[in-house]
């Protein structure tokens, strides 16, 4: 049985693992730190948000097709909170957020908010 979510979180897992490899790559590359910066933490968290949400959305979308796209902005909101409720004061520990540890962040949100929006653009759309 090929499920939306399952095909959807398995296209996501190769993105984010292919993200992940070149994050390392350009970490080892500058000579900077691979996993002090939560890395690890944040792609999973990233990752995991997603397929909630993706998950949510389109069980909502199905009632009604406005709703859904009120579940996706709470829960892209939702997202940003769970940041400064978790990593946020690990990011601050040394009284400072840096560059890496933006990108720690950022790059995986972006990856997976674009993959996220294109593949419920595209299921919506057709509908």
């Amino acid at each position: 049985m090929n499920s939306p979510i399952l095909s959807f979180s398995s296209k996501l897992l190769g993105i984010l693992g292919f993200i992940f490899g070149a994050h390392i790559l350009a970490l080892y590359v500058r000579k900077l730190p691979l996993f002090e910066e939560y890395l690890l933490i944040s792609y999973a968290l990233n990752f995991t948000l997603t397929v909630v949400i993706y998950a949510m959305v389109t069980k909502a979308s199905k009632k009604e097709s406005a709703q859904g796209g009120f579940v996706f902005l709470f829960g892209s909101a939702f997202k940003f909170i769970l940041f400064f409720i978790i990593l946020k004061p690990l990011f601050k520990v040394d009284g400072e957020i840096s560059g890496v540890e933006l990108a720690s962040f950022f790059v995986p949100y972006l990856i997976c908010l674009i993959y996220e929006v294109y593949i419920l653009s595209k299921a919506l759309n057709n509908k």
